[in-house]
């Protein structure tokens, strides 16, 4: 049957059509994938946190766990608007959201209204479950669907007393965070598609191929969204729209990069080999092995996340593997069957600059001299470096490590949840003039429970803290939701006594998160026992696991990247020399990444996961140029030694790993079109990091050393690889 003439026009016609069906059923699951994402923050803390085990004993004392939004008119300056906005509440809550269900039916109680001291500001507190804030209406959540119906509740009201209205809070907030990223696919997607659409035809010249590659990439993303869907909905994982935005940069770049490696290597053989299929089914053989480490190396790397404590880092590792795991399916299967649909006549996808077959070249092999001037530019890289090797990578070097210097500038401590969006919203702007008339922690108070006996102690203890305003035990009354009514004792359960404490603070914020550490250790010095929990201690315990699971990671990602680099090169000398570029490298991108954040963005700061998922995206795929030049050089060297292997290698990888690389930034770089200040950090990180592994280390620090080194590089397996020889005696041309 192989031999039969139908057979491989029949394989690849069946190829392209079973990813055309996978294709159509995956796009309609991918586009239900908003349905699936979790926001809830706490949730995704181990159940070692703080935070998490206050919560656990919280539960005892109320079964009522609401996420507020704070309905705010400001400048009253009559009593008629404080009717107005009764009305505005009455209309919204007789809104319908969805299921047939209106406002009034998922929030818990009346809203409550509280006038500010100084008469000019009014506030009506919506409490909503979080288990309803967090629950799907079909492909919304319930809590922005909630915050829509009062904006255009005071929208669609008269209101001719006036007054500006906002909604804000921590459900404000929430709401406002998922408007930007309810769009993230589809923005993200199309700013991606067009950048890479641009790029690729500037780098093939040819209106078909660039389409080929996008619709591969389309494909993979496809599937992936198709399979983590279903894990989604069975419950095997969680993710969010920031996960779901990642993966879809990561698919679209990865396939990307697999596509041009095979390309560059499919029209190189279509040179010497007349057959597209022969020439496809060399250029395959030859690149299967850096593109499948390339990958492999990835997945391994987002893999590592499942160490993490987050249950949100936990479930961005599988999801991205499993994106570049079909976009390594769909390059090394879709793509060659798309090239190879003309048949005999498959050139044509490269109109209008064919790649013409010359018999003559056949059993040639080009000199040295003769590959690196056809390589143009990188031909002359190659020369510049072989001539001066240890120059070249001894500046290199200290280049990037002058700019890691800037490393210890770098503020990650975190950022609060009111600095996290790069533009003006409702939210946020409400929250400004919400803390001008009213204590900002009022709404979602710092929660302690504590030993009965100690309640005193810890109130004291507690009240002594700058910033806070106020410190209560809850009574029968308050967990009625009444005001307390004279002195009454405080509700003891299993022997303990929850405490409520209002800070002068926004606890979203920062400072509110700074000052759970003080709080908590004067709770534990008046009591050991003592918990502390709510929104700011969420925030707190999430920056310190994300500590924990930097310094576990880390190690972990470098120790697989190594182990690949062994298994592929053969070698120990030349994986530690890249692995030590590359974190050399992504040091100097931070110190970067500090100057520009710091005095050109002038950014509050960055959120702790930035490091880590910086390292993490950066060093996976940064390393893939270094693959894809190493596992070419040990081609190059095995026939004809190190250093002419190194400088074949440079020159004839540098056009499509630059072509890659700049795909690959411009990709990530797609981020920086949505305010949120996590993606715009990571999108700079990881763009400006590509960009430096691709045109200072791949180019310069690792062929320098490697040149230098000669035949040691590939220690300890050395015997394979022939002594080098001066180029100048090199014949001018070699048979094969």
């Amino acid at each position: 049957m192989r031999n039969s003439p139908w057979f491989r026009p029949a394989l690849i016609v069946t190829a392209v059509v079973a990813w055309l069906l996978l294709s159509g059923v995956g796009g309609a699951f991918f586009g239900k994938l908003s349905g699936q994402q979790s926001y809830d923050a706490a949730s995704f803390l181990p159940k070692s946190a703080e935070s998490t085990k206050e919560a656990a004993q919280r539960a005892a004392f109320t079964t009522v766990n609401d996420i507020p939004a704070i309905v705010l008119l400001d400048n009253v300056t009559s009593p008629a608007q404080v009717v107005e906005l009764n009305q505005v509440m009455a209309a919204a809550y007789a809104s319908p959201i969805g299921g047939g269900r209106t406002v009034g039916d998922v929030v818990d109680g009346k809203p409550i209204i509280v006038p500010s001291a100084d008469g000019t500001a009014i506030i009506a507190i919506v409490n909503l479950p979080f288990a309803q804030a967090f629950a799907q209406d079909g492909n919304a959540f319930v809590g922005p669907e909630v915050v829509d119906a009062i904006r255009a509740a005071w929208a669609n009201s008269a209101h001719p007393s006036g007054g500006d209205f906002y909604v804000t809070g921590p459900l404000g907030i929430f709401a406002d965070s998922f408007a930007l990223f309810g769009g993230i696919d589809g923005i993200l997607l199309v700013v991606a598609g067009l950048v890479v659409l641009i790029i690729l035809l500037v780098v093939y010249r040819s209106p078909v191929l660039p389409l080929y590659v996008l619709a591969t990439a389309g494909a993979a993303l496809s599937a992936a969204g198709l399979v983590v869907y279903w894990l989604s909905r069975s419950g095997a994982l969680s993710f969010n729209g920031q996960s779901q935005g990642i993966m879809s940069i990561l698919v679209v770049g990865a396939t990307t990069d697999y596509s041009l490696l095979l390309v560059a290597r499919y029209r190189e053989e279509l040179r010497r080999i007349e057959s597209p299929y022969t020439a496809m089914k060399r250029a395959w053989r030859r690149s299967l092995a850096p593109i499948v480490a390339s990958a492999i190396t990835v997945m391994l790397c987002l893999l590592t996340l499942l160490v993490s404590d987050l249950a949100s880092n936990q479930s961005l590792g599988p999801v991205s593997a499993i994106g570049i795991f079909f976009a390594l399916l769909a390059a090394l299967t879709l793509l060659p069957g798309l090239l190879l649909l003309g048949g005999a006549r498959a050139r044509w996808v490269f109109w209008p600059r064919f790649p013409a077959f010359h018999p003559e070249d056949v059993d040639r092999v080009d000199t040295l001299g003769a590959v690196e001037e056809h390589a143009g530019i990188w031909g002359r890289v190659s020369r510049t470096v072989a001539t001066h090797p240890r120059r070249t990578w001894m500046i290199a070097a200290v280049g990037l490590a002058v700019a890691a210097a800037f490393l210890p500038t770098f503020k990650a401590g975190g950022v609060g949840d009111d600095q996290q969006f790069l533009q003006k919203t409702e939210s946020l702007d409400g929250l400004k003039i919400y803390t001008a008339h009213f204590p900002a922690g009022q709404t979602s108070p710092i929660e302690i429970t504590a030993a009965a006996g100690a309640v005193d102690a810890v109130i004291a203890a507690v009240k002594g803290v700058d910033g806070i305003v106020s410190v209560t035990a809850l009574t029968p009354s308050l967990l009625a939701g009444m005001p307390a009514t004279g002195v009454e004792a405080p509700v003891v359960v299993n022997g303990r006594v929850a405490i409520n404490a209002v800070t002068q603070v926004n606890s979203s914020s920062q400072a509110a998160t700074d000052l759970i550490k003080v709080v908590r250790d004067a709770a534990k010095g008046a009591d050991p026992t003592a918990l502390v929990g709510g929104t700011a201690a969420t925030n707190l315990d999430t920056n310190k696991t994300t500590d924990r699971d930097l310094r576990v990671i880390v190690p972990l990602v470098l120790l697989v990247i190594l182990i690949v680099l062994t298994i592929l090169l053969r070698a120990v000398v030349a994986p530690l020399i890249i692995v030590a570029a590359n974190v050399l490298s992504f040091a100097a991108t931070l110190g970067v990444s500090a100057i520009v954040f710091n005095h050109v963005f002038h950014h509050p700061g960055s959120s702790t996961a930035v490091p880590l998922f910086g390292f993490v995206f950066l060093v996976a795929l940064g390393v893939d140029y270094s693959i894809f030049l190493m596992s070419r050089a040990r081609e190059e060297a095995l026939r004809r030694g190190t250093r002419e292997g190194i400088r074949r290698a440079l020159a004839v990888t540098g056009g499509v790993i630059t072509s890659a690389g700049v795909v690959l930034a411009a990709t990530f770089g797609s981020l920086a079109v949505l305010p949120i200040l996590f993606l715009v950090q990571i999108a700079f990180i990881v763009a400006f990091g590509v960009l430096l592994d691709t045109l200072v280390v791949r180019t310069l620090l690792i062929p320098g050393i490697i040149h230098d080194l000669g035949n040691k590089a590939w220690w300890p397996w050395v015997g394979r690889i022939p002594a080098d020889e001066p180029v100048e005696n090199l014949p001018e041309t070699v048979k094969a």
